[in-house]
């Protein structure tokens, strides 16, 4: 009897104090409640632009300045498989040359002073000047001269023409020319390389195919990471609402509390604990804020999006909750059935993804290094046999004294030369540049074969944590409906004087924790199922789909008050496989010089 009479007096004095006037006088004594900030504070004030998830991944592919580095490399690999190719092919060249020459060694012979006429020394018949005579022929005589003047003349043009060169015009074939003009077209072809061509341009095909599957690899890495940073975002805003929707919750209760103070149901103590729990959970919200802000700033940075702009993900991941709810809640009653249908689920995943070890991108880079440290190799080994080199130069040359030539004043010189060269000594230089090509063919080997294994863990490791993601999905989907439950009817017992504030309190974090669990787990599936998809062209350990948290690093959780009980549960970080390596240690070395 004393207890329901206490509970009229509650009922009465809740009733007079929900007046407008005690209820306004009782706000006024309450701390003002933290403001809400709207999503994306990482930016200025405006409109948010709409963003799903692929759109932002086709203006990261538009913006990626590593996808734009690898493309680079494709366009270098296909300039030297041009380069390679070339060596099958003739090699052709022109050249057109003019050379004015201002002072010859040939001019002393020109400036000889040439025999004058004596007594023995008839003078010069006359010529027919249509004629080309050279000038010593002018010391001939004619048909009509005396055999003295005919043995006299012989001797004359004897001394002329034989005296050093006396009078001869060298300008005629070029020997002190003022002016020389020279067209010339000259080609090779190489007939025997010992195999260095062909080796050459495997080795350059290899590098083309190499840097193909790098800028696949870039793509897929990029697509991992925008969606990891999309996804991140999308957590941090669902674990804002969380915290939000907490402090609402304490608010609530220290207004309850207030209200049974007011009557005497409450001691002093429980109001001071309410508005303690109040005031402890204000810092996580902030926390919140902050990881929200700054996983949007990661966003953006992959985007290239101005820090200024403010963006709204319309691909969040409460789609994801309420389908794991839906499936959750069909098996509930069966643990049988709800371990079948996770399994199902990732064995569907991993049906539709290529795990094998030879389609990873690492692995089949390794083996194109592989192709072209034996190809290396055979170079090296060409270098003990000959060279054997056609060529082949045609010429036009012209010596006029004027400066501009006629096309009759050209004479022609043309020539074709077989050549083959051997070394025959160099000191060990090819013995050491073949030791060094076959120490890079055993290497690339190596590789390859650490990388295949590397990969096959990688593949299972990848499995494990989409089985793992499954798995936490569907089991925090059930955890987070009981957990509302229980805390509809803690707050009920609480409102009833069945139930003290640390059992409402208590319920409380569980339920807050129980839905950052449920989110956290929505976002791992999310990351994890399309890192399996992605696998075929990620380098090895990329994106890492377990234990990867907001942009500030690690597995984002709510803090706990400190209220003690089973507030005080943690998110529990789960067990890591061994990282499988990252690209670039397996990169390689071996690319074609």
């Amino acid at each position: 009897m004393h207890f329901r009479s206490l509970r009229r007096v509650a009922f009465v004095a809740t009733a007079v104090l929900a007046s407008p006037s005690v209820t306004s006088a009782l706000v006024a004594q309450q701390p003002p409640p933290p403001v809400r900030a709207a999503r994306d504070t990482s930016a200025t004030a405006g409109a948010p632009r709409p963003l799903s998830l692929d759109e932002a991944m086709k203006i990261a592919e538009r913006q990626s300045e590593n996808l734009q580095i690898a493309r680079a490399g494709v366009d270098r690999a296909r300039g030297q498989v041009m380069q390679a190719k070339s060596a099958y092919l003739p090699q052709l060249s022109g050249s057109l040359q003019y050379t004015r020459t201002l002072q010859s060694q040939f001019d002393v012979l020109r400036n000889t002073p040439q025999p004058q006429p004596g007594p023995d020394v008839p003078p010069a018949p006359a010529r027919d000047t249509t004629t080309y005579f050279t000038p010593c022929t002018r010391y001939l005589a004619g048909t009509a001269a005396t055999e003295a003047q005919r043995v006299a003349g012989l001797e004359t043009f004897a001394q002329c023409s034989g005296g050093g060169g006396v009078g001869i015009d060298f300008t005629k074939v070029g020997f002190g020319s003022p002016n020389q003009y020279q067209l010339g077209l000259s080609g090779s072809y190489n007939l025997f390389t010992g195999g260095r061509t062909t080796a050459q341009y495997a080795a350059a095909a290899a590098g083309r195919r190499s840097a193909d599957v790098e800028v696949t690899a870039q793509r897929a890495q990029l697509q991992l990471d925008v969606a990891s940073a999309y996804y991140d975002a999308a957590l941090a805003d669902r674990l804002v609402d969380i915290a939000d929707s907490s402090l609402t919750q304490t608010e609530e209760a220290l207004r309850q509390t207030t209200l049974a103070r007011q009557v005497g149901n409450q001691s002093e103590f429980d109001l001071l604990r309410a508005r303690v729990t109040r005031d402890n959970q204000i810092p996580p919200l902030l926390q919140a804020k902050t990881s929200r802000n700054l996983a949007y700033l990661r966003l953006k940075q992959l985007l290239n999006v101005p820090y200024t702009d403010s963006l709204a993900l319309t691909d969040g991941i409460v789609d994801v909750e309420s389908a794991a709810n839906a499936r959750v809640t069909a098996a509930s009653n069966d643990r049988a059935a709800l371990t079948a249908m996770v399994f199902a689920m990732s064995d569907s995943i991993v049906r539709q993804s290529d795990t094998t070890t030879d389609a990873r991108s690492s692995v089949r880079q390794l083996d194109e290094a592989l192709t072209a440290q034996r190809a290396q190799r055979r170079i090296a080994k060409s270098e003990y046999l000959p060279n054997l080199t056609l060529s082949s130069s045609y010429g036009r040359l012209a010596f006029p004294t004027a400066v501009v030539p006629s096309w009759n004043q050209f004479v022609n010189n043309w020539t074709v030369s077989v050549g083959a060269s051997m070394p025959l000594f160099t000191g060990g230089r090819i013995r050491g540049d073949n030791v060094v090509a076959q120490a890079n063919v055993a290497e690339a080997k190596a590789r390859l074969q650490q990388t295949r294994e590397l990969a096959s863990l990688d593949a299972r490791q990848a499995i494990a944590e989409l089985q793992q993601a499954v798995a936490t999905l569907a089991a925090s989907g059930g955890t987070a409906d009981q957990a509302t439950r229980a805390y509809n009817i803690a707050e009920v017992r609480f409102k009833e004087g069945l139930s003290t504030q640390l059992e409402l309190t208590e319920s409380r974090l569980l339920l807050q924790q129980a839905r950052a669990n449920r989110a956290q787990a929505a976002r791992d599936f999310q990351v994890a199922r399309l890192r399996l998809t992605l696998l075929k062209d990620l380098p090895l350990g990329a994106g890492n789909a377990a234990g990867v948290g907001s942009a500030v690093g690690g597995r984002t959780t709510l803090p706990s008050t400190g209220t003690g009980g089973a507030g005080s549960t943690q998110q529990q970080q789960p067990q890591q496989l061994p990282r499988a390596g990252s690209a670039a240690s397996v990169s390689g070395t071996g690319q074609p010089q």
